[in-house]
């Protein structure tokens, strides 16, 4: 089975849906996707995602069934270095890092900062979907592997967000989200693969091809947009800082 996770194209926030730049993006990953064998289809319900998702199903004449648990992740904790909310993968590394439960699997959740802010049954909520989700596809979860039912090729894809896409790859790498949070970055409709191998029979376990792959974007001479990143050094005024 292969399982891409796309994120959305370049956001427009204020209206969750897409800039004109990111229209173009969802052109370009719909011009990807179709030459493709796709089984099926799942967006999340907000609208970012839903409208990157519908030029490829209109292409292929695809209908994507709306999960709730695909949309962005969405506890947050209160930062008082910069007096309001913030969403539980953008800290400050000199913050989070300090904290070596952050890096640990099983410990990640268990904090004060997530307690207070719901992670443990946020990510539970998640961890759940997606195994229902695999489960109907032919791999049941067992421990920490899957139990591979009814092995298949078929190509499956998700339409969801960076913050959730870390997730989602937490559970199927056993790792904590918050290294994938703060050491990876999606950009706007990037494909992230992963394929299962089946090294004995019936046991199955998923393992990532590429991560935030964008090269639909540079095939058509298309910069990938700057959306999820920070500045690359402090004195360009011009990249997000905070």
């Amino acid at each position: 089975m292969r399982l891409l996770i796309v994120r959305h194209a370049d956001p427009d926030y204020e209206k969750d849906s897409l800039t004109p730049t990111g229209w173009q993006e969802a052109e370009l990953l719909a011009g990807r996707l179709s030459e493709l064998e796709i089984a099926a289809c799942y967006t999340s319900p907000l609208g970012r995602a839903r409208d990157t998702a519908s030029r490829t199903l209109e292409r292929m004449g695809l209908e994507a069934e709306v999960l709730d648990w695909l949309q962005e992740f969405p506890p947050k904790m209160f930062d008082p270095e910069i007096g309001r909310e913030r969403v539980l993968w953008d800290w400050l590394p000199a913050v989070w890092t300090r904290e070596e439960a952050y890096y640990d699997r099983d410990r990640w959740c268990h904090t004060a900062e997530m307690e207070a802010a719901g992670a443990p049954e946020a990510y539970q909520q998640v961890c759940r979907g997606l195994d229902a989700l695999l489960a109907r596809h032919g791999y049941q979860r067992q421990e920490r592997y899957y139990r591979a039912v009814r092995p298949n090729r078929d190509t499956v894809v998700l339409f969801c967000h960076f913050g959730l896409e870390c997730v989602l790859l937490s559970h199927l790498m056993g790792v904590s989200p918050m290294v994938l949070w703060h050491g990876t970055c999606a950009a706007p409709t990037s494909v992230t693969t992963l394929i299962t191998e089946e090294r004995r029979p019936g046991i199955a376990s998923f393992r990532a091809g590429g991560i935030g792959d964008v090269s639909h974007l540079y095939r058509a001479g298309q910069t990938p947009s700057f959306s999820a990143r920070f500045c690359e050094t402090w004195d360009n005024m011009d990249e997000r800082h905070d």
